[in-house]
């Protein structure tokens, strides 16, 4: 999983070494990416956000859902 090797910085830049390919990324991204890493699941996120956004866990899915199908067709995750 590339996902592992991204590196972020402060400018929300997502840098993958190994492809030397880089990505901007928002800081709901950034930190999605982040809870990847550290093993949350998908629905495991999507609840995280809608807890700390006080959002309902629907309007969040579809964003996250979204976010990982874009990871896939990166070939990111």
């Amino acid at each position: 999983m590339l996902l592992s090797e991204i590196v972020g910085d402060d400018r929300n830049i997502a840098y993958i070494p190994s492809l030397g390919t880089s990505y901007r990324v928002n800081e709901s991204a950034r930190e999605i990416i982040e809870l990847i890493r550290e093993g949350r699941s998908k629905d495991e996120i999507i609840q995280l956000f809608a807890k700390s956004t006080g959002k309902n866990w629907r309007d969040i899915y579809i964003d996250v859902d979204d976010f990982f199908k874009k990871l896939k067709i990166y070939g990111l995750l």
